[in-house]
């Protein structure tokens, strides 16, 4: 009982962050300034903005890439890298950056 308590009152969030890959030392600083340890990343990672990004294919046609973090952090952290990635992204629009948060549940 005590372990779900802690669950429901520790509240956490997932944020999956893509951004080109001339982003990923920049997105990495930004995880170290700001005391974020656990991470997935994946460094090739393929798709295209929804406004008016281009692709990111890693072809000849499109040769540019995607890299992609994944990691799980408490509320204030959160709110922390997410006004870290917005002003990085600003510094670098060209570039593509984009951060998706998601509600996440301690498991093991």
């Amino acid at each position: 009982m005590v372990y779900e308590n802690k669950i429901i009152n520790n509240r956490m969030k997932a944020i999956f962050i893509v951004y080109g890959q001339s982003l990923t030392q920049p997105v990495e600083q930004l995880l170290d300034k700001f005391n974020i340890r656990g991470f997935t990343r994946w460094d090739e990672t393929q798709g295209r903005g929804s406004d008016r990004g281009e692709p990111h294919y890693g072809s000849h046609a499109w040769p540019s890439k995607n890299g992609s973090i994944l990691t799980v952090v408490d509320d204030q952290k959160a709110k922390t890298l997410l006004d870290g990635l917005k002003s990085l992204n600003q510094q670098a629009e060209q570039q593509g950056l984009r951060a998706f948060v998601w509600e996440a549940e301690s498991g093991v």
